[in-house]
């Protein structure tokens, strides 16, 4: 029998090691301890207890997530972006359709005129929480994003939680958005929207206009996504500067056919109408988080996150209260159409033609709202795969683009098939309360951040930071419930804010900051996460129960396949690094041994 001689054999392992990333074997999904056999299977679930214990008390370190959690990938994400390309993924990623269709919805049927103030509300609570992100990404520059972020603070089961609901938010929001496009198409092209979908008469009335052409727009962008983040990019700024162009078009022709007389009555549903269009308009704002999880391919996040982050939401907003004024002044706010105001306004005044600027400005938005997703998304779901809590193929980065393909073309799969299928109007009954949970708990994981360390903040101060961020809690529940439930009144609020106020000021006053950022922090901390906790819970109490009813179904699901198995594959994961640092901390000492650094007798354990 001959030999192989060495260099031929170097090249076979070679060849074997690249055809390795385009075969799949067991081990790329469950390659954990615990489902190598049946019997170890069995095993863990008994165990399964302890684990859990384990796993909700362990919080991770932040240099886990910066080098070993990150370098399951195989390969680096390329550093490719600045403050310029985070701040105008920021704009794409939030002004989409939103803006042309919620305004005269709220508007005509909420808040009137004082729409205006619903939205500057929204945007505060946003730029709240866009601090409360600013900081994490600068500290904590990985993929993850929030993920992340609650896996340092507060530990991986909460993370996984928070992380699942994010997930389904981007998917259902992507699908919801793709359908969408197919409307504004039609529109441009003078026809109407199933004129270019398929209609299945053996399906259930919600699900059977197929649309196709939303798979087509969701493929396009998974390719745009996979190819290169830096070329994503410059499509998406290119993009965003045209849209832009296309609201300031908006604001001075809609301005030229302002009538002041429109707003003579301008809040003719109260107060509680303003902060009822904030919980709605929320939504429009969202999307930001997905520039967070650019961190890790950002040439210098210390620098370019927090210009990127709060300069595109400045020009969000301020877009937005423009647009919301301008359209409250063309026409009386019982004559806005709900369904496409802008482009009905435009004709009321004798300006038909813009309706097709308007659904361009739509169209373009969506585009570049569905890019960034898909490049946000595929990010969480690259990270929380390197934990292991989901199969680690899909942390798999690839070498030549640098992005993680395998993440991005599963969850675009999971996308296109929603939108494929559902209707428009059962997604858009699906805008769920995960986003508001998700900033609620970044804000609660920053407020942890600052407060306590392991090893500096002694256990009473530890103590009170418990009971004091509890009680903030339960403070900004008791005032969205009392807002949900009280159609006038006032004295529950008379309770519930000065309780929060005092646990805030007791948090300021009485437990000792434990930590200060290293590079860029959040200012006048405990108030502002404190503020952020409390209007994020507010606005939850405007949430339709629908919302919540899918929201403990997720979360339903997403329990059973963590204990069965996220658990295990994140324990194991967990265990083996700590046999992995164990080992190469031993290896440290005895190469010093060797050099005469440490007498060989201290790394000797007696019997």
């Amino acid at each position: 029998m001959g030999v192989v001689p060495e260099g031929r054999l170097k090249e076979v392992t070679t060849f074997i090691k690249s055809r390795r990333g385009c075969l799949c074997t067991k081990d790329d999904f469950l390659p954990e301890e615990s489902f190598q056999s049946c019997n170890n299977y069995i095993s863990a679930l008994r165990e399964t207890p302890s684990r859990f214990i384990n796993r909700v008390t362990t919080r991770s370190l932040e240099q886990t997530e910066l080098h070993e959690v990150k370098a399951r990938s195989q390969h680096e994400m390329k550093k490719t972006l600045n403050w310029w390309d985070l701040m105008w993924f920021g704009v794409g990623a939030v002004i989409g359709a939103g803006i042309f269709v919620l305004t005269g919805l709220e508007a005509n049927k909420v808040a009137g005129p004082a729409v205006v103030l619903s939205y500057a509300v929204s945007g505060v609570s946003a730029m709240l929480s866009v601090f409360c992100y600013t900081e994490f990404a600068v500290e904590i520059p990985v993929a993850g994003g929030s993920f992340a972020y609650l896996r340092v603070e507060l530990g991986d089961f909460m993370a996984f939680i928070a992380a699942g609901n994010i997930l389904l938010e981007y998917a259902i929001g992507g699908a919801a958005v793709a359908r969408s496009w197919t409307s504004y198409f039609a529109t441009l092209c003078n026809h109407h929207p199933n004129d270019f979908r398929i209609h299945a008469p053996h399906l259930s009335s919600d699900y059977n206009e197929l649309d196709p052409i939303a798979v087509v727009v969701i493929s396009i962008i998974c390719i745009l996504a996979v190819l290169s983040t830096k070329g994503s990019s410059r499509f998406n700024y290119i993009a965003s500067i045209f849209h832009v162009v296309i609201i300031l078009f908006v604001i001075i022709a809609g301005a030229t056919k302002a009538e002041t007389k429109n707003y003579t009555d301008f809040v003719p549903y109260g107060p509680r109408g303003i902060f009822q269009g904030a919980a709605v308009l929320f939504f429009a704002y969202v999307g930001f988080d997905a520039v967070s999880t650019m961190a890790e391919e950002t040439k210098n996040p210390a620098k370019d996150i927090p210009i990127g982050l709060i300069g595109s939401m400045v020009i969000t907003t301020t877009a937005y209260c423009l647009m919301a004024i301008v359209l409250c002044l063309m026409q009386p706010y019982k004559q806005i159409d709900p369904d496409a105001p802008f482009s009905v306004a435009f004709q009321a005044v004798g300006m038909g033609w813009a309706k097709y600027i308007v659904a361009l400005g739509a169209l373009k938005g969506m585009t570049t709202v569905l890019l960034v997703g898909a490049v946000g998304q595929a990010r969480y779901l690259t990270h929380i795969a390197r934990t292991h809590m989901m199969p680690p193929w899909l942390a798999q980065v690839n070498e030549r683009t640098g992005t993680p393909v395998n993440a991005t073309i599963v969850m675009m799969i999971a996308t296109a098939i929603i939108a494929f299928f559902t209707g428009l109007d059962i997604l858009s009954n699906l805008l769920s309360i995960s986003t508001l949970f998700i900033f609620m708990l970044v804000a609660v994981a920053l407020l942890v951040r600052r407060h306590y360390e392991t090893g500096v903040t002694t256990s009473q101060n530890r103590n009170k930071l418990i009971v004091c961020i509890l009680i903030i809690l339960a403070s900004s529940i008791g005032t969205a419930t009392y807002w949900g439930l009280s159609s006038n009144g006032w004295i529950g609020f008379v309770i519930t804010l000065p309780i929060w106020l005092l646990a805030t000021v007791c948090l300021w006053a009485f437990v000792p900051q434990a930590r200060k950022p290293k590079k860029w922090g959040v200012p006048l901390v405990p108030w502002l996460p404190s503020a952020s906790i409390l209007i994020n819970i507010f606005l939850l109490g405007s949430i339709d129960k629908d919302s919540f009813i899918r929201f403990a179904v997720w979360t339903v699901i997403l329990l059973l396949y963590y204990f069965f198995i996220g658990l295990h594959a994140s324990y194991d994961t967990s265990k083996a690094l700590d046999v992995e640092r164990a080992a190469k901390s031993i290896g440290e000492e005895l190469n010093k041994a060797e050099e005469g650094v440490v007498p060989v007798e201290s790394l000797l354990t007696p019997d």
